[in-house]
Parts: structure tokens; sequence; C-alpha cells
């Protein structure tokens, strides 16, 4: 059997690779790492993490929570390396990126059936390929797609990533240990801010020097990826309906509800960095040193990165793609991970998985899983393809996109969702894969 050309070692390529190759499928993984790299990648390793160190909810009352579920009993190798290189986050799935990466990268280098080969492909290539070269492929690729599907439609749009800081330079005077509601253990550093200083730093913030980012307009942000200073223009209150929002945390000195909470998560498993939860931006880096250090408990922090903006490609692909990801015009080539419009890290290797699955089964002569719309999995790469969605935007996985429960639930939202995900596991399991 020739072996299937995987473009890109993110998550999704590393997914798909592996899906294939643990079915008997060789693959040839092209990553053009470390002899070309991004202005937002710093590590050679596969599946690096660009932005946050967090997966997000881990509970299967939350969608994503749901897509974990799925993937691991779909023995999903990011998720497994995530898994085990977990960091305290509370009820989310946060990692240790640098080990994360680390373990992708030698379980798929380790794989009898997995080649690598380095350097950047500008073309694609002949035979089975599947294009995983994520939200940040090359203007060589890139152009190289367009040439090929010019009705793919490429969008572009704006992704940001938030600062780090070391945790001795925290001045915990001003910050204490909890979690939100105190749900799980104390995993994140609490900030408080009184009303005045939030006022004195939200004015700051919304009025800072940005980076300059060519082509860049707030209305091509992606909503779930909104810069702070950006949110900072909307208005007094919307950080604090955001990600400074106080709700579930009570200030130890006090024993009240502070006015606005900036939350810091662990990014590494020491402990000893930690990330600005929602802090994503563009801001200069001077100006992230000086308005960012308003906020009591970092007076005196230690940047150990500041928050860049990226630019990411993503296609129409409603009407372009098929539920497994393939291009309808040419079925020898299929899309993975963010560049067909899936929004997150999880999104982005649950696309990896089912086009590692669908396309073994297909060259192996069996029948499609075909992941039915009950299942997180099948939701999202339906929704994808549906020729009906006419304002595509990128999407992370929710319970909106999936079937409704067909009857009122006594308990609320919570329940109703129970209900929806374990509905999504019972027909997941239904399936031979």
């Amino acid at each position: 059997m020739e072996p299937v050309t995987v473009i890109g070692a993110g998550l999704a390529g590393c997914e798909c690779a592996w899906q294939l190759a643990k079915r008997g499928v060789p693959v040839c993984l092209r990553e053009m790492k470390p002899q070309k790299s991004t202005p937002a990648h710093h590590s050679p390793d596969f599946a690096e993490l660009v932005c946050s160190n967090s997966l997000r909810s881990d509970q299967i009352e939350n969608a994503v929570g749901l897509l974990k579920e799925e993937l691991r009993r779909l023995d999903s190798l990011i998720i497994s390396c995530a898994d085990e290189h977990k960091v305290e986050a509370g009820g989310a799935l946060a990692v240790d990126r640098g080990a994360f990466s680390a373990a992708v990268t030698e379980r798929i280098r380790s794989h009898p059936l997995i080649t690598v080969e380095e350097g950047e492909v500008t073309g694609i290539p002949e035979g089975e390929v599947v294009i995983a070269a994520g939200p940040l492929a090359s203007d060589a690729l890139a152009g190289a797609i367009a040439a090929a599907f010019p009705g793919s439609g490429a969008l572009n749009f704006f992704d940001a990533a938030a600062p780090l800081v070391s945790f001795e330079s925290i001045d915990m005077d001003y910050a204490w240990f909890a979690s939100r509601y105190d749900k799980g253990t104390a995993d994140y550093i609490n900030c408080a801010l009184s009303q005045e200083e939030y006022l004195t730093f939200w004015q700051a913030l919304r009025t800072a020097q940005e980076a300059e980012v060519h082509g860049f307009e707030d209305k091509n942000v992606f909503e779930g990826c909104m810069p702070v200073e950006v949110m900072a223009r909307r208005g007094e209150d919307t950080l604090r309906y955001g990600p400074l929002k106080p709700k579930g945390l009570k200030d130890p000195k006090t024993g009240r509800e502070p006015y606005a909470v900036v939350q810091l998560r662990k990014d590494n498993a020491q402990g000893s960095v930690y990330n600005l939860v929602g802090f994503q931006t563009h801001l200069k880096w001077p100006e992230q040193k000086r308005v960012f250090s308003m906020i009591p408990a970092l007076r005196q922090a230690e940047f150990l990165r500041y928050g860049v903006m990226h630019r990411n490609t993503y296609l129409r692909s409603p009407g372009f793609l098929d539920r497994y990801y393939r291009v309808k015009e040419c079925p020898r080539v299929s899309f993975a991970g963010q560049i067909t419009g899936v929004e997150g890290y999880v999104e982005s290797a649950a696309s990896g998985c089912l086009v590692g699955i669908e396309l073994a089964r297909r060259l192996l002569g069996q029948a499609p899983a075909d992941f039915p719309p009950e299942t997180a999995i099948g939701a999202l790469a339906l929704y994808v393809s549906n020729e009906s969605v006419t304002d595509f935007q990128p999407m992370n996985i929710n319970f909106g996109i999936m079937p409704p429960w067909p009857e009122r639930v006594r308990g609320g939202k919570r329940e109703k969702n129970t209900l929806i995900a374990n509905r999504a596991l019972e027909a997941l399991e239904s399936r031979d894969v």
C-alpha cells in the first residue's frame, strides 16, 4: 500500500497520522519545522500549543468535555498525551505544553509505519493526501491550495495568544489560590482589583498602543479568541462579564467577591510558569509590560513571553468538503484541523481523528464509520460540511449543533446536557471502529 501523505505535524496532522498507522496504513508525515517556522511557533516539537495550554472543560455535560471523552474511546494520541501531562486546572484539562508536545513527537517518530519528512511543502503531492497544515499554512502551500481549488474560498481571521509570567514574580499578598465556586482543587491564582484599580487598568488597556498586524481589523477577530484590548474597547464592564468576572470567587482577606479578578493558570507541571487567562493580545510588548503591571499582584511580574497576534486561514468548507473532510471535487485530498473551520485544540484533533479513521477504512475496503450527528465528533464534521450554512465562521463544538433532547428535562441545562452526552457515547460505542 502506498503511504498517505499528511501535511503538517500539528494536533490534527499527528492525530490523523496516528489513526491511519494504528490501522496498518503507512504514512509520510511532512512538517516544515524546524527548517521553517512562523512567528507563532517557538518549538521544533510536533503538536505545539501556540495559544493557551488549556484544552478546556473535562466534564461531559460540557460539549468539549464530551468530545474529549469520545476521543479517549477512539484511542486518540492527542488526548492520551494530554492526560499523561496534565496540570491542575479545576474542571479543565490543561497540560504542561513542553512535555505534552515532546510526548506526541516521540510517539509519532517511534511508530514503525510513520515516516517523518522535514521541509516546506509548496504544492499538493500525488496520491492520497491530508492537508493538516493548520491555520498558519505557509504562503506557498496556501497559494497551491487556492490554485488547485479556486472554489475553496480561503478566508482570513486573526488569533491571539496570552502572556506568560513566572510564579516567583507574582505578589501573593494581592492574590490567592482558588477555583471558581470552589469547584475541584484550588488551581488558579486569583488577582483581585478594586473598582478604582479596575477602572484605571481598563482606561489604560483600551488606549494602549497595538503592534502593527498587516490587514488587521477588529471585525476579523474570531470571537472565541478576542484580544483583551478589543474587549476593553467594547465597554467599561465587558471585561468584568468576561475574563475578569469575579463570580464564584471570594477574596479570603475580605470574605467578599472582588470588583474584578484576573485569573492565572499553571502552564507547566512544575508550576513555575503561569498564563493570564483570557488575555490574548496584540499590544506592543512594552505596552503589555506597562498595562498588565497595573494589576496589583503583577506589579513586579517577570514576563517570560509576551502575547502575540497571528494570521489564521480557514476554508469556506460548506459545499467544498464532505462529512469526511474530503474535497468533493477531488476525493483523494482531505483537509483536517483549523484550516477546515473547526476552532480549538480538541476540535482540531477530532477532525484529524475522523479523517484518519474514515480514510483508513476506505483504503482497507471497509464501510465508512459515518459518525452520526448524535456524537460530538460527527456533529462537528456535519456542521463544517453543511451546505445550508451560508455565513460560515470558525466553530467550536457545542450542543447547539447536535440534535436536541426530544423531551423536556427536569433539573435544568446540566441534566439535559448529561443526557445528550450519554446518548452520544452510546451512539459511539455502537460503531465498530
